[in-house]
């Protein structure tokens, strides 16, 4: 409906926004390098992000903490998109290997590893 928002930066942090109040509800930390995307879960209480640290993650909004993160030894390169699936259930990420990988959002595991491009993934969308 447009109320909340989140944003990811440089300085390694994500924000959650209300746009009735007018201001930043929460700041959340982990990250060790720029975050480069994010994404609210379809039920916007939580939201996952994506980092130049090889990892993304999934912070929940109403306890205000990380639920999960989402990363292997194998993978050593920035994560530059994400999506949800539907249900919520799959965290969709390209990385700059031009690898997608998808995660169960609920165990944190690898699910598959999906590869075709010749270049670094830019952009996931997932149909609704």
């Amino acid at each position: 409906d447009g109320r909340v928002f989140v944003t990811g930066s440089v300085d390694a942090t994500a924000k959650f926004w209300d746009t009735r109040e007018q201001k930043c509800v929460g700041t959340f930390f982990g990250h060790e390098s720029d975050i480069n995307t994010v994404k609210l879960m379809p039920d916007e209480n939580a939201f996952g992000t994506g980092s130049d640290d090889s990892s993304c993650r999934l912070f929940d909004v109403r306890s205000m903490r990380q639920l999960c993160r989402y990363q292997t030894d194998t993978i050593l390169c920035g994560i530059t998109s994400i999506d949800f699936s539907k249900t919520g259930k799959f965290l969709l990420a390209g990385y700059d290997d031009n690898n997608c990988q998808v995660w169960c959002t609920a165990t944190g595991e690898p699910s598959q590893v999906l590869t075709a491009h010749d270049g670094r993934v830019s952009c996931v969308g997932v149909s609704k």
